[in-house]
């Protein structure tokens, strides 16, 4: 209590002794201005603003909620199907509008086979799906691959429309 008294007197004291010094400056002499009738010079006008334009981005502004859809295979199958084609097609003007966005291509596969087999599978469906992207104009640079082979399932049933939930790859942001 006492210390928070003392540091407020200080504070107090010091910008008392700041306004004091401000306030009571000497007076100087005045001496007469004499008015001069020239006219001053018309101001030079500024110099327009240059502003360097950023480069053209046709992608600017990725929206947060983009995603791809997933594409579906046959059993031991790593073709795109025909019914998926419209699929691949949508997926392929996405990347072509979003230019800096980059991918990981997932292949997955259903719980038949072995699991070296459905892992060489996997890769190969995702190799597909990168060398229909890569024909469509994009950028390999722009895709990554890997193969889950049945490691992660989207659904852990064990019938045929499990299994056909399964035979997929998946396409993932990994950029934008």
């Amino acid at each position: 209590m006492y210390k928070s008294k003392v540091l407020m007197v200080l504070v107090l004291g010091l910008v008392i002794s700041i306004a004091g010094l401000n306030g009571c400056s000497k007076k100087k002499k005045m001496t007469p201005v004499v008015e001069q009738k020239k006219e001053a010079p018309a101001p030079k006008p500024a110099p327009p603003a240059v502003i360097p334009k950023a480069p053209e981005k046709k992608d600017e502004g990725v929206p947060r909620d983009l995603s791809f859809q997933t594409l579906y295979f046959d059993y031991d199958k790593s073709n795109i199907r025909s019914d998926q084609q419209g699929t691949m097609q949508r997926n392929a003007q996405l990347l072509s509008k979003y230019q800096t966005v980059k991918i990981r291509l997932e292949g997955h596969c259903d719980e038949r086979g072995t699991d070296e087999y459905n892992m060489a599978l996997g890769q190969h469906r995702a190799d597909s799906i990168r060398s229909f992207l890569s024909d469509y104009g994009i950028s390999s640079s722009r895709i990554s691959t890997v193969s889950y082979g049945e490691m992660r399932p989207a659904d852990s049933g064990h019938n045929d429309v499990s299994w056909a939930k399964n035979r997929r790859c998946e396409i993932i942001i990994t950029g934008r």
